[in-house]
């Protein structure tokens, strides 16, 4: 049975509470908050042949199929193959399913969630437009998105957009802290912040050693900046880590600098590990070079992002080069 965690009590109240449901809910916020979760405890509650209350009855032939991964009535949209997105021929499994006929309670049930909806191809969004608009018989479309903002927007004018709460800083802790019991409170602030305030990003982080791997970069970067290494040996080293992760690292610290050199307030230098570092080049590089490069790294990271094709190596290459001619006369 999926968890329904502390910060999302009141919603979910609101959510299992409701005696009629949207054929279609979209449940939108940042990555790592219990979206996943919350829509696996909403799936489980609508096919609960005998509900207690707000929950699942856990025992009932429905919950066991569910649990088994094998219930007539349960479908969840994924890739096929080895392909990274959903693509049309997907869609077209997910409207066969929705024009049968409901086996157990008379519901179904359709999750859009690993990967989000927004991770569609375009031809795979517009397909999915008729199921959303009039799905057959009594089925509820489960989506998640964790950008909206790349979503058709005739996806979510079709949807009950429910936004999903993203827990205060001491809630977080407090369940972090439960999570990992190994990690004190100044690591589980630092997971924390490295996962934007998302509990169970940093829960994940931390069982990726995401620590180390950042102990590494900085390390790196140092060496770097004292021309102790070069940036193609950087590069080289670097190659295993992940993209993504490395790009939101740069581009938080040159976020960073721009913001030191507007306020010179030495709260937003960030983590402890890179804040002697992140002052140093805000003090010594131009602030149009700044500018430059935070534009550059925002444009390669939504190239990352978007799954292009590059070459990681030299990309890294090109963003150590970029990063070791900050400081210098402008």
């Amino acid at each position: 049975m999926a968890e329904v965690y502390p910060w999302q009590a009141e919603l979910w109240r609101q959510l299992a509470g409701r005696t009629r449901h949207a054929h279609a809910y979209l449940l939108l916020g940042p990555a790592g908050i219990g979206k996943r979760d919350l829509a696996e405890s909403l799936r489980a509650l609508l096919l609960c042949q005998q509900p207690a209350g707000l929950e699942a009855c856990g025992q009932c032939k429905g919950c066991h199929l569910l649990a088994a991964g094998s219930h007539p009535d349960s479908f969840e949209l994924k890739p096929s193959g080895d392909k990274k997105s959903v693509g049309v021929d997907d869609v077209r499994e997910l409207i066969g399913f929705v024009n049968k006929t409901a086996q157990l309670s008379g519901r179904k049930v359709v999750l859009i969630a690993e990967p989000p909806a927004e991770d569609m191809t375009l031809a795979a969004s517009n397909a999915l437009l008729k199921s959303l608009e009039e799905p057959s018989g009594d089925t509820v479309l489960l989506l998640l998105s964790h950008q909206p903002s790349r979503l058709l927007p005739t996806i979510k004018s079709r949807c009950v957009q429910q936004a999903c709460p993203l827990p205060d800083p001491a809630t977080s802790l407090a369940w972090l802290a439960q999570a990992l019991p190994e990690c004190g409170e100044v690591e589980c602030r630092e997971l924390l912040s490295l996962a934007g305030g998302s509990p169970l990003t940093a829960r994940s982080l931390q069982q990726q050693g995401v620590r180390e791997q950042r102990a590494l970069v900085v390390d790196g970067v140092k060496k770097l900046l004292k021309q102790q290494i070069a940036a193609s040996q950087l590069a080289e080293a670097w190659k295993n880590l992940p993209m993504s992760m490395l790009f939101d690292w740069f581009c938080d610290w040159a976020q960073s600098m721009l913001r030191y050199q507007l306020t010179r307030d030495e709260q937003g230098l960030g983590l402890e590990d890179m804040r002697k570092v992140v002052q140093y080049l805000a003090d010594k590089a131009p602030q149009a070079r700044v500018l430059e490069t935070q534009d550059w790294l925002l444009q390669q990271r939504q190239k990352v992002l978007g799954k292009a094709n590059l070459n990681s190596v030299l990309l890294l290459e090109a963003l150590l080069v970029r990063w070791a001619s900050l400081p210098g006369p402008g």
